[in-house]
């Protein structure tokens, strides 16, 4: 009777899948989150590049002595960050400026002054840095470099898994772009 006991395979599938099923479908949740995740860095990335391409139209660029203040051109790049988040069916309200990266600030005809660059004290959660030198100008040929404007802003995300650290955990996606002032 023992040896038919050792031998017997009746029920070893449900005991099976009780220890592959919970990380299976833990793997799974793992995979969907981080998808959704992946989805969103995409969709504010693209936000922010729209952001960036609107806010450098010569129309917008006529900032003279700027302050902490939204200029026609930031205006702009705020609107339509703003309305990409909205077609990605993501709320503006919840981005926040993050620390954006320093750069030189061109002064020229373009944005003249000192531009805009500390997002302390304005009054949208979207970082609009403009005009901003985008590349240093080459010695040999005079240039003055290739003045640009910059949108940085972060996103929230939150996981859910379940039984692991990443349960209900908050991180926040940064999304940066920029793009080169157009002078005609």
């Amino acid at each position: 009777m023992l040896r038919r006991l050792v031998s017997e395979t009746r029920g070893a599938e449900i005991a099976e899948a009780a220890a592959v099923l919970p990380l299976m479908f833990m793997m799974l949740l793992g995979i969907f989150w981080f998808g959704q995740a992946f989805s969103i860095y995409g969709a504010i990335t693209r936000a922010a590049q729209e952001g960036a391409r609107a806010g450098t139209f010569p129309s917008y660029a006529t900032c003279s002595g700027c302050t902490n203040t939204l200029s026609g051109y930031e205006s702009n790049a705020v609107a339509a960050t703003s309305n990409a988040l909205l077609a990605s069916k993501l709320n503006p309200a919840l981005a926040r400026w993050g620390p954006p990266p320093t750069f030189n600030y061109c002064v020229s005809s373009l944005g003249g002054g000192t531009g805009i660059g500390s997002c302390a004290g304005v009054s949208t959660n979207i970082c609009v840095e403009a005009p901003v030198q985008m590349a240093t100008p080459a010695p040999a040929l005079g240039g003055s470099g290739v003045c640009g404007t910059v949108v940085t802003f972060q996103y929230p995300f939150q996981f859910w898994l379940p039984f692991t650290p990443l349960n209900k955990q908050m991180i926040w996606l940064t999304a940066q772009a920029h793009a080169r002032m157009e002078t005609h």
